[in-house]
Protein backbone atom coordinates (compact mmCIF):
# COMPACT_ATOMS: atom_id res chain seq x y z
CA UNK A 1 0.00 0.00 0.00
CA UNK A 2 1.43 3.35 -1.07
CA UNK A 3 1.22 6.63 0.79
CA UNK A 4 -1.67 8.90 -0.25
CA UNK A 5 -2.16 12.65 -0.11
CA UNK A 6 -5.66 14.02 -0.69
CA UNK A 7 -5.51 17.52 -2.16
CA UNK A 8 -8.43 19.92 -1.75
CA UNK A 9 -8.29 23.18 -3.70
CA UNK A 10 -10.46 25.78 -2.01
CA UNK A 11 -11.46 29.40 -1.59
CA UNK A 12 -13.43 29.89 1.65
CA UNK A 13 -15.99 27.17 0.89
CA UNK A 14 -18.26 26.61 3.93
CA UNK A 15 -18.64 22.94 2.95
CA UNK A 16 -14.96 22.25 3.65
CA UNK A 17 -15.61 21.07 7.21
CA UNK A 18 -17.90 18.26 6.03
CA UNK A 19 -15.41 17.32 3.32
CA UNK A 20 -12.69 16.90 5.93
CA UNK A 21 -15.06 15.02 8.26
CA UNK A 22 -15.80 12.56 5.46
CA UNK A 23 -12.07 11.97 4.99
CA UNK A 24 -11.71 11.30 8.71
CA UNK A 25 -14.33 8.54 8.36
CA UNK A 26 -12.48 6.71 5.58
CA UNK A 27 -11.73 3.02 6.01
CA UNK A 28 -8.44 3.81 4.28
CA UNK A 29 -7.41 7.15 5.77
CA UNK A 30 -5.13 9.44 3.75
CA UNK A 31 -1.60 9.85 5.04
CA UNK A 32 -2.01 13.60 4.64
CA UNK A 33 -4.59 16.14 3.51
CA UNK A 34 -3.28 19.19 1.70
CA UNK A 35 -5.64 22.18 1.57
CA UNK A 36 -4.45 24.26 -1.39
CA UNK A 37 -6.06 27.66 -0.89
CA UNK A 38 -6.17 30.71 -3.10
CA UNK A 39 -4.34 33.74 -1.77
CA UNK A 40 -7.54 35.61 -0.91
CA UNK A 41 -8.76 32.88 1.44
CA UNK A 42 -9.27 34.27 4.92
CA UNK A 43 -6.68 33.15 7.51
CA UNK A 44 -9.40 32.49 10.10
CA UNK A 45 -11.24 30.24 7.66
CA UNK A 46 -8.08 28.23 7.07
CA UNK A 47 -7.30 28.01 10.79
CA UNK A 48 -10.78 26.67 11.52
CA UNK A 49 -10.44 24.18 8.65
CA UNK A 50 -7.34 22.70 10.24
CA UNK A 51 -9.29 22.15 13.45
CA UNK A 52 -12.21 20.45 11.67
CA UNK A 53 -10.54 17.03 11.48
CA UNK A 54 -8.20 16.54 14.46
CA UNK A 55 -7.65 12.87 13.58
CA UNK A 56 -6.11 13.74 10.20
CA UNK A 57 -2.74 15.16 9.26
CA UNK A 58 -3.84 18.41 7.61
CA UNK A 59 -1.53 20.93 5.96
CA UNK A 60 -2.73 24.30 4.70
CA UNK A 61 -0.91 26.25 1.99
CA UNK A 62 -1.95 29.46 0.26
CA UNK A 63 -0.96 30.27 -3.30
CA UNK A 64 -1.13 33.50 -5.31
CA UNK A 65 -3.98 33.66 -7.78
CA UNK A 66 -7.12 31.56 -7.94
CA UNK A 67 -8.00 27.96 -7.18
CA UNK A 68 -6.49 26.65 -10.43
CA UNK A 69 -3.11 28.18 -9.59
CA UNK A 70 -3.35 26.73 -6.09
CA UNK A 71 -3.96 23.27 -7.52
CA UNK A 72 -0.93 23.52 -9.76
CA UNK A 73 1.36 24.99 -7.13
CA UNK A 74 0.41 22.33 -4.61
CA UNK A 75 2.25 19.76 -6.71
CA UNK A 76 5.49 21.18 -5.31
CA UNK A 77 4.45 20.08 -1.81
CA UNK A 78 3.32 16.50 -2.47
CA UNK A 79 5.80 13.72 -1.75
CA UNK A 80 3.36 10.84 -1.25
CA UNK A 81 3.23 8.11 -3.89
CA UNK A 82 -0.41 8.79 -4.79
CA UNK A 83 -2.23 12.12 -5.14
CA UNK A 84 -6.01 12.06 -4.85
CA UNK A 85 -8.27 15.03 -5.58
CA UNK A 86 -11.49 15.93 -3.81
CA UNK A 87 -13.35 19.24 -4.08
CA UNK A 88 -14.35 21.29 -1.07
CA UNK A 89 -18.06 20.91 -1.89
CA UNK A 90 -17.88 17.11 -1.97
CA UNK A 91 -18.09 14.45 0.72
CA UNK A 92 -16.96 10.86 0.39
CA UNK A 93 -18.49 7.62 1.74
CA UNK A 94 -16.21 5.54 3.99
CA UNK A 95 -14.76 3.23 1.32
CA UNK A 96 -14.18 5.93 -1.32
CA UNK A 97 -10.42 6.30 -1.03
CA UNK A 98 -9.79 2.57 -0.71
CA UNK A 99 -11.75 1.88 -3.90
CA UNK A 100 -10.29 4.81 -5.82
CA UNK A 101 -6.63 3.98 -5.24
CA UNK A 102 -7.00 0.19 -5.57
CA UNK A 103 -6.19 0.09 -9.34
CA UNK A 104 -3.05 2.16 -8.78
CA UNK A 105 -1.84 -0.01 -5.93
CA UNK A 106 -2.55 -3.13 -7.99
CA UNK A 107 -0.39 -1.75 -10.79
CA UNK A 108 -3.23 -1.84 -13.34
CA UNK A 109 -3.57 1.96 -13.73
CA UNK A 110 -1.64 5.20 -13.48
CA UNK A 111 -4.73 7.25 -12.68
CA UNK A 112 -8.32 6.49 -11.78
CA UNK A 113 -11.56 8.36 -11.24
CA UNK A 114 -15.08 7.91 -9.97
CA UNK A 115 -18.45 9.60 -10.42
CA UNK A 116 -20.27 12.22 -8.40
CA UNK A 117 -23.81 12.08 -7.11
CA UNK A 118 -26.01 15.01 -6.11
CA UNK A 119 -26.17 15.48 -2.34
CA UNK A 120 -29.81 16.61 -2.56
CA UNK A 121 -32.67 16.47 -5.07
CA UNK A 122 -32.70 19.27 -7.68
CA UNK A 123 -34.48 22.40 -6.51
CA UNK A 124 -34.72 24.17 -9.87
CA UNK A 125 -35.10 23.17 -13.50
CA UNK A 126 -31.50 24.26 -14.02
CA UNK A 127 -30.32 21.86 -11.33
CA UNK A 128 -32.31 19.10 -12.98
CA UNK A 129 -30.44 19.75 -16.21
CA UNK A 130 -27.12 19.78 -14.32
CA UNK A 131 -27.91 16.39 -12.79
CA UNK A 132 -28.93 14.90 -16.15
CA UNK A 133 -25.80 16.27 -17.82
CA UNK A 134 -23.53 14.87 -15.12
CA UNK A 135 -25.30 11.52 -15.34
CA UNK A 136 -24.73 11.40 -19.10
CA UNK A 137 -21.03 12.16 -18.61
CA UNK A 138 -20.52 9.13 -16.37
CA UNK A 139 -22.83 6.80 -18.29
CA UNK A 140 -21.97 7.71 -21.89
CA UNK A 141 -18.67 9.60 -22.10
CA UNK A 142 -16.28 8.45 -19.37
CA UNK A 143 -16.60 4.69 -20.03
CA UNK A 144 -15.66 5.31 -23.67
CA UNK A 145 -13.02 7.99 -23.11
CA UNK A 146 -11.31 8.37 -19.75
CA UNK A 147 -10.17 11.92 -20.60
CA UNK A 148 -13.67 13.12 -19.68
CA UNK A 149 -13.12 12.30 -15.99
CA UNK A 150 -13.66 15.42 -13.86
CA UNK A 151 -10.52 15.94 -11.78
CA UNK A 152 -12.28 16.39 -8.43
CA UNK A 153 -12.69 12.64 -7.90
CA UNK A 154 -9.47 11.18 -9.26
CA UNK A 155 -6.26 9.59 -7.98
CA UNK A 156 -2.88 9.71 -9.70
CA UNK A 157 0.58 8.29 -9.32
CA UNK A 158 2.33 11.41 -8.12
CA UNK A 159 5.48 11.14 -10.21
CA UNK A 160 3.82 11.04 -13.65
CA UNK A 161 1.33 13.73 -12.60
CA UNK A 162 4.13 16.03 -11.51
CA UNK A 163 5.89 15.56 -14.83
CA UNK A 164 2.72 16.38 -16.75
CA UNK A 165 1.76 19.36 -14.60
CA UNK A 166 -1.34 21.53 -14.77
CA UNK A 167 -1.59 24.26 -17.37
CA UNK A 168 -2.80 27.51 -15.72
CA UNK A 169 -3.51 28.94 -19.17
CA UNK A 170 -6.57 26.67 -19.34
CA UNK A 171 -8.42 27.22 -16.06
CA UNK A 172 -11.63 25.23 -15.50
CA UNK A 173 -10.64 22.57 -18.06
CA UNK A 174 -7.19 21.73 -16.73
CA UNK A 175 -8.48 18.21 -16.00
CA UNK A 176 -9.29 17.47 -19.64
CA UNK A 177 -5.92 18.88 -20.70
CA UNK A 178 -3.82 16.87 -18.24
CA UNK A 179 -5.81 13.66 -18.84
CA UNK A 180 -5.47 14.05 -22.61
CA UNK A 181 -1.73 14.49 -22.30
CA UNK A 182 -1.54 11.58 -19.87
CA UNK A 183 -3.25 9.17 -22.26
CA UNK A 184 -1.12 10.33 -25.18
CA UNK A 185 1.98 9.77 -23.04
CA UNK A 186 0.93 6.15 -22.53
CA UNK A 187 -0.47 6.39 -19.01
CA UNK A 188 -3.34 4.08 -18.16
CA UNK A 189 -6.53 5.57 -16.78
CA UNK A 190 -9.52 3.64 -15.46
CA UNK A 191 -13.05 4.53 -14.41
CA UNK A 192 -14.08 3.17 -10.99
CA UNK A 193 -17.90 3.51 -10.84
CA UNK A 194 -18.13 2.38 -7.21
CA UNK A 195 -15.74 5.13 -6.01
CA UNK A 196 -18.42 7.83 -5.98
CA UNK A 197 -18.72 11.02 -3.92
CA UNK A 198 -21.56 13.38 -3.07
CA UNK A 199 -21.56 16.89 -4.55
CA UNK A 200 -23.42 19.73 -2.83
CA UNK A 201 -24.22 22.64 -5.19
CA UNK A 202 -25.02 24.93 -2.27
CA UNK A 203 -27.67 27.57 -2.82
CA UNK A 204 -30.27 26.79 -5.50
CA UNK A 205 -28.77 27.36 -8.94
CA UNK A 206 -30.66 29.76 -11.21
CA UNK A 207 -30.39 30.28 -14.94
CA UNK A 208 -27.95 33.22 -14.92
CA UNK A 209 -25.54 31.62 -12.47
CA UNK A 210 -25.57 28.38 -14.46
CA UNK A 211 -25.16 30.11 -17.85
CA UNK A 212 -22.13 32.09 -16.69
CA UNK A 213 -20.41 29.05 -15.22
CA UNK A 214 -21.29 26.82 -18.16
CA UNK A 215 -20.07 29.32 -20.74
CA UNK A 216 -16.79 29.69 -18.86
CA UNK A 217 -16.39 25.92 -18.94
CA UNK A 218 -17.24 25.69 -22.65
CA UNK A 219 -14.55 28.27 -23.46
CA UNK A 220 -12.00 26.42 -21.34
CA UNK A 221 -12.85 23.03 -22.85
CA UNK A 222 -12.53 24.45 -26.35
CA UNK A 223 -9.11 25.85 -25.41
CA UNK A 224 -7.99 22.41 -24.24
CA UNK A 225 -9.22 20.86 -27.49
CA UNK A 226 -7.40 23.50 -29.54
CA UNK A 227 -4.20 23.02 -27.56
CA UNK A 228 -4.31 19.23 -27.94
CA UNK A 229 -5.56 19.15 -31.57
CA UNK A 230 -8.70 17.36 -30.44
CA UNK A 231 -11.41 19.58 -31.88
CA UNK A 232 -12.08 17.46 -34.98
CA UNK A 233 -12.25 14.28 -32.91
CA UNK A 234 -14.68 15.93 -30.48
CA UNK A 235 -16.96 17.16 -33.26
CA UNK A 236 -17.10 13.65 -34.69
CA UNK A 237 -18.30 12.05 -31.46
CA UNK A 238 -21.82 10.65 -31.29
CA UNK A 239 -23.40 11.76 -28.05
CA UNK A 240 -26.84 10.96 -26.69
CA UNK A 241 -28.66 14.29 -26.17
CA UNK A 242 -29.79 15.25 -22.69
CA UNK A 243 -33.57 15.49 -22.68
CA UNK A 244 -34.02 18.98 -21.26
CA UNK A 245 -34.78 22.35 -22.92
CA UNK A 246 -31.54 23.87 -21.65
CA UNK A 247 -29.56 21.69 -24.06
CA UNK A 248 -30.69 24.04 -26.84
CA UNK A 249 -29.36 27.06 -24.96
CA UNK A 250 -26.08 25.28 -24.37
CA UNK A 251 -25.95 24.35 -28.05
CA UNK A 252 -26.33 28.02 -28.96
CA UNK A 253 -23.49 28.99 -26.59
CA UNK A 254 -20.97 26.54 -28.04
CA UNK A 255 -20.12 28.34 -31.34
CA UNK A 256 -19.65 31.62 -29.47
CA UNK A 257 -17.52 29.88 -26.86
CA UNK A 258 -15.36 28.33 -29.59
CA UNK A 259 -14.67 31.73 -31.17
CA UNK A 260 -13.88 33.14 -27.74
CA UNK A 261 -11.57 30.20 -27.05
CA UNK A 262 -9.66 30.69 -30.31
CA UNK A 263 -9.01 34.34 -29.50
CA UNK A 264 -7.97 33.58 -25.93
CA UNK A 265 -5.72 30.63 -26.86
CA UNK A 266 -3.98 32.67 -29.56
CA UNK A 267 -3.28 35.28 -26.90
CA UNK A 268 -1.95 33.00 -24.14
CA UNK A 269 -0.38 30.08 -26.01
CA UNK A 270 3.08 31.67 -25.91
CA UNK A 271 2.98 32.40 -22.20
CA UNK A 272 5.54 30.63 -20.05
CA UNK A 273 3.97 28.17 -17.58
CA UNK A 274 5.32 28.73 -14.06
CA UNK A 275 4.00 26.97 -10.96
CA UNK A 276 3.39 29.42 -8.09
CA UNK A 277 5.25 28.93 -4.82
CA UNK A 278 3.27 28.73 -1.58
CA UNK A 279 2.87 31.80 0.58
CA UNK A 280 3.70 31.69 4.31
CA UNK A 281 1.23 29.55 6.21
CA UNK A 282 -1.20 31.52 8.40
CA UNK A 283 -0.33 31.18 12.09
CA UNK A 284 -2.52 29.16 14.48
Amino acid sequence: MGSVCVEIAVRDDPHLGETLASLARQSRKPDRVLIAASSDSLPEFLRSARRAAPDLVVQVARFPGGVVNARGGAQLLIQEEITAFLDSDESAPPDWLKLLVAPLEAGSADFSGGPTRPARPPQTSVERYMDLLEQSIYEDLVPARVTYLPLQNTAWRTGPLARLGFDPRIPFAEDHDVETRAVRAGLRGVFVPEAWVYHDPGAPVGLLRWARKRYRYLVAMAMSLLKNDGLGERLGERRRPVRHPLRFLEGAMKPVALLHARMRWNRVRGWRVVLPSPEPEPPD
